[in-house]
């Protein structure tokens, strides 16, 4: 793998009074007038961090400021506040202004400004943010930067890895970037479905929820025909009437619902077609030798998967610890698929799988990051097959305390594949012929284990959210046969809490070896987002001590408090929102839900890149042979983390629109008809209901709801009206029509039937104080509803 150029910058503070520059490539700013050694105000703190986002954490602050003893504690305070204001947010290991972008982030080029400079825009923003700010692109000469090396050139439609800086210019975009890396060529054209028009030419119909339909001209149709999923360019926009756009290619017909899918593949660009050089590279793969390899085929390692698990990459055995310093202790081994030994660093197969980051999983198909030759074969853990994995063997004592582990490299053999209901029912006395003979000899000791195991996680308290999946079940046409809730089994558990702590080992051991790794990494709630959480719950009769030193086991508290009453629901909505996202990074800050100080994804390296940098590190740390972390990969694994992060929440987002179109085609045959539903969302446009038994949301506009005028109340989650003091919370039961539903789009349109109830009284003295200053609108009927989902 090639070495990712890294940004270097000037120190910041040398001279008194002055802020060096933001960046060695960033444009200049109007210098702050300052006093080296002195605290700077909330005002300073807050324009030097808009201005040098890539300084913009506390050590950083204090080094600019040339701060130091009882200023730098005063500092940490000033930040605090700030950041439970609401004034500041952390984004990693820095701070930012809200809504404002990282030092690092995954841009789109989307369209050209008026001088045909390149503008871009975030690859992932949040709906409730607004537009996604523009971000101009500054193209490097061809010679690159100080004229070393070939800088990274890139074109409309490209995805890019980039360095941000705040503009100069105050009147054009608030952002300049400079190019790290193209991630991705050509993302820039629309998609959407063809229909034809009479007299020739057609239309375009958007699949996003705030597309806009095209006109495509007769000549500019490139073969498409009626109800084909096509890629579009903008051939002309005019100041009125439709954009006019042209057929770049014909993805194929969206006539079957199993079709749904490849929209949100193509839609989101992620690649689903392996090159001919990673198939020629997977199919010329041999069986792994036994180099630096310890024979482990006579341990009885099982896999548990789903039913219909295609790929094994993860298998257990528990026994009982023979040494009597550990009495009552257990010994869990688990195997994992050794992808290291088949996929190198810069070879095809490598390049492809981070190109893809992970693999991505629908109702109908799975895009995975591997080939099938890889994935499916030489690296599942099939029974009755040698297969090379790395294994780490676990010591727990009778509390259920890590004592110790040691990793090793292996070629075992797979005793039996089991699913998870088949080994669940054994447990519960119901064996079959297969999981009969290994009930006691492999199964009680296992769910002995998980026993011994689950004392350290009942002590340990990560966040326990009631969050039931939902699963749809598809008929042999691809259309949607039911939504179920699939029940959570032991057997589910033990998998869980065993892999949770290969890990937990995993991080600790390169930790321990001084390895740069990629840690699974999950920061506690803003303070910020703690403090919208206080005031919900303060509604309740709730209590969230304040404090920036929060726990899991806090929320937990909560969440018990709220078990069997008719708020349950809400709360775990509450708290789950509150929470920050989990990402990758090579810093670590600890996994706050988990409630874990160390934690790096190991266990699932044939859908994950991330563990398989883990499986490369261990082997190179360790000494275990070939296909070893190098040094190009630890200089990148900052990008390459980035990367995998925003690869994830792309296939998050895919795999959700996939969903929201399967059920939004389920139901559009019964507009008009009523259904039970469950406010899950509260805004200042209006309610999104979800139906529990579909696993789908739609949007209730606020203009539609009534003739009061209707004021949204942020921290009862409300929308209430002024006059009536009527109105709809967060967790309601309601009823609705279905009023309409676009399936390509994944959207539908509700119709309030329940009348809304009576507000608590703590929110009717809000509309009485007149506290309209914030967090509150009021609608006007016939206000025009809002296009699509908000």
């Amino acid at each position: 793998m090639s070495r990712i150029p890294r940004d270097r910058t000037n120190p910041a503070g040398k001279r008194p009074g002055k802020i060096g520059r933001a960046g060695k490539d960033a444009p200049a700013v109007e210098p702050l007038n300052i006093v080296h050694g002195a605290l700077p105000s909330r005002e300073v703190i807050l324009r030097f961090i808009a201005d040098h986002p890539q300084k913009a954490s506390k050590r950083e602050l204090a080094k600019a400021f040339g701060l130091k003893g009882d200023n730098r504690v005063e500092l940490k305070h000033m930040l605090q506040e700030l950041e439970q204001e609401g004034m500041l947010q952390k984004n990693r290991k820095s701070l930012i202004r809200p809504g404002a972008l990282p030092p690092v982030t995954v841009l789109d080029i989307t369209t050209r400004d008026k001088d045909g400079d390149l503008i871009g825009r975030p690859a992932e923003w949040p709906e409730d943010q607004g537009v996604a700010p523009a971000v101009a692109i500054r193209q490097q000469s061809p010679a690159g930067r100080q004229g070393k090396g070939k800088a990274p050139v890139a074109g409309l439609g490209d995805r890019i890895l980039a360095k941000i800086f705040p503009a100069v210019d105050r009147g054009g975009p608030a952002y300049t970037a400079r190019i790290i890396k193209v991630i991705d060529r050509r993302r820039g054209a629309s998609m959407g479905v063809f229909r034809t028009a009479p007299g020739g030419g057609g239309r375009l119909l958007p699949i996003e929820r705030r597309g806009e339909e095209m006109v495509i001209d007769p000549d500019f149709t490139g073969g498409a025909t009626d109800g084909d999923l096509v890629e579009v360019e903008i051939a002309r926009l005019g100041r009125f009437g439709l954009p006019r756009a042209k057929v770049l290619s014909v993805v194929g017909s969206v006539g079957s619902e199993k079709a749904i899918s490849m929209i949100a593949i193509h839609a989101h660009g992620i690649p689903h077609v392996f090159p001919p050089a990673v198939i020629a590279e997977a199919d010329a793969a041999k069986p792994a030798s036994m180099s630096h390899r310890e024979d482990w085929s006579d341990v009885p390692l099982i896999t548990i998967d789903p039913a219909d698990a295609k790929d094994h990459d993860d298998a257990v055995y528990a026994e009982l610890d023979p040494s009597p310093d550990n009495p009552g202790g257990v010994i869990v081994t688990v195997a994992i698929a050794d992808v290291s030994w088949y996929v190198r660093p810069n070879s095809p197969l490598d390049r492809e799988a981070l190109k893809r980051g992970n693999s991505v999983y629908f109702p109908d198909r799975v895009v995975p990051m591997l080939p099938e030759r890889i994935s499916n074969d030489l690296c599942s853990l099939k029974e009755g097959v040698d297969r090379p994995a790395l294994a780490v063997r676990m010591s727990f004592s009778g509390e259920g305390r890590k004592i110790g582990h040691t990793f090793h490299r292996i070629m075992m053999k797979s005793a039996a594949k089991l699913s998870y209901q088949q080994a669940q029912a054994a447990i519960d006395g119901k064996p079959d012929d297969q999981t009969g003979p290994m009930l006691e000899p492999i199964l009680k000791p296992l769910w002995h284990a998980y026993e011994v195991m689950k004392r350290g996680r009942d002590r340990r308290q990560p966040l326990e959210l009631d969050m039931p999946e939902r699963k749809i079940l598809l008929k042999p046409d691809g259309t949607v046969d039911r939504v179920v809730v699939p029940p959570r089994l032991d057997a589910h558990k033990l998998i869980e809490e065993m892999m949770i702590q290969a890990n937990v080992c995993a991080a600790e051991t390169l930790e321990k070896k001084r390895q740069p790794l990629i840690y699974r990494i999950h920061d506690g709630p803003t303070l910020a987002k703690q403090e919208i959480l206080r005031e919900f719950l303060a509604t309740l009769g709730i209590s969230l001590a304040k404090g920036g030193n929060m726990r899991a086991n806090n929320f937990n508290g909560i969440l018990a408090k709220a078990d069997g009453t008719p708020h349950q629901t809400m709360v775990n909505e509450m708290v789950l929102r509150s929470q920050s996202q989990a990402i990758y990074g090579p810093e670590n800050i600890g996994h706050f839900g988990l409630n874990l100080m160390k934690y790096a994804h190991f266990t699932s390296p044939i859908r994950r890149y991330a563990d398989l940098i883990v499986h490369r590190a261990l082997v190179g740390s360790l000494g275990f042979g070939e296909g070893g972390i190098t040094p190009d990969e630890e200089a990148a694994l900052d990008d390459i983390a980035a990367e995998i992060s925003t690869f994830e929440r792309r296939a998050m987002a895919a795999e959700r629109e996939t969903v929201d179109r399967l059920i939004a085609h389920h139901l559009s045959g019964r507009v008009g008809e009523e259904f039970a539903g469950r406010v899950s969302g509260v805004t200042k446009s209006g309610l999104f209901v979800a139906l529990p038994d579909y696993g789908a949301d739609g949007f209730v506009p606020i203009s539609t709801l009534g003739t009061d005028y209707f004021i949204y109340d942020e921290a009862h989650q409300a929308l209430s009206g002024e006059r009536t003091g009527l109105g709809y919370r967060l967790g309601d039961s309601v009823t609705v029509k279905l009023a309409e539903a676009i399936p390509l789009a994944g959207a539908l349109r509700f119709e309030m039937i329940s009348e809304g109830r009576e507000m608590p009284a703590a929110v009717r003295s809000f509309h009485k104080a007149g506290r309209r200053d914030r967090g509150q609108v009021r609608k006007k009927p016939g206000t025009r509803p809002p296009r699509g989902r908000h």
